[in-house]
């Protein structure tokens, strides 16, 4: 087999790296918007520690995050035995699992670019709509949601990219279990730890910085084509 074929079991996870970070960035993506949007809008106290918490993720090592997940989302965890005892859902040791460890870590960088593009936006446009007696609700689906949407898809595409990668707090819930849970650098890990793995490393690797550029390149053409409709806007 040739230095660039990529065997079936690297297709696996490679395909389960891009369902994995679809979900994770698909699933988090509403969250993120009414996050950010608390975040750059309203004025509550406790503010400063929400905002800690959203980041949280981001300071914290993946393996600590991991086993937060394992105890409150696995099978005997506070939430894992309620979603399984209810509705059959189990998280831990399924690529699920992957995907809300996914999730959580990409969410920091989803929240922050939505925020920074929702501050950016002149608060005069939606006092103007809030002064014609449109609802919060209209206001926000008819003139905020379309002025932050440069930052909304650049926050998704974030998410996406940094869902492709996570590794250290997938690995510690989820286990690495081929064909279940194995993404893309549970795959290079395993690589690494097995003689004459050196070739297969090196193609995931490529597949994983090929899949994340793409990933920003597409973000980047769809801000800026988001934003010439923002600049029409205003």
């Amino acid at each position: 087999m040739g230095m660039w074929a990529i065997t079936p079991e690297e297709m696996v996870a490679i395909k389960l790296s891009l369902r994995v970070a679809t979900v994770a960035m698909l699933v988090s993506l509403p969250f993120g918007i009414l996050v950010a949007y608390i975040l750059s809008r309203a004025r509550f106290p406790g503010k400063i520690v929400l905002d800690g918490l959203v980041h949280l993720p981001l300071v914290l090592p993946p393996v600590v995050t991991g086993y937060i997940l394992l105890v409150l989302f696995g099978r005997r965890g506070t939430f894992g035995a309620f979603l399984e005892q209810t509705f059959g859902i189990v998280l831990s040791f399924r690529w699920t699992g992957a995907a809300l460890a996914a999730a959580i870590m990409s969410f920091p960088l989803m929240v922050r670019a939505i925020r920074l593009s929702m501050d950016a936006i002149d608060r005069r446009s939606e006092d103007a709509a809030a002064t014609l007696g449109a609802s919060p609700l209209w206001v926000f689906f008819t003139v905020t949601f379309p002025l932050a949407l440069p930052g909304i898809i650049a926050g998704a595409m974030l998410a996406f990219a940094k869902a492709m990668g996570e590794f250290g707090a997938t690995i510690t819930f989820v286990s690495n279990i081929p064909g279940e849970t194995q993404t893309i650098p549970g795959a290079i890990y395993a690589y690494t730890q097995t003689p004459g793995g050196e070739a297969g490393a090196f193609r995931l690797s490529v597949v994983a910085v090929v899949i994340s550029f793409a990933a920003l390149i597409a973000s980047e053409i769809m801000s800026r084509r988001a934003g010439q409709r923002r600049a029409g806007f205003e």
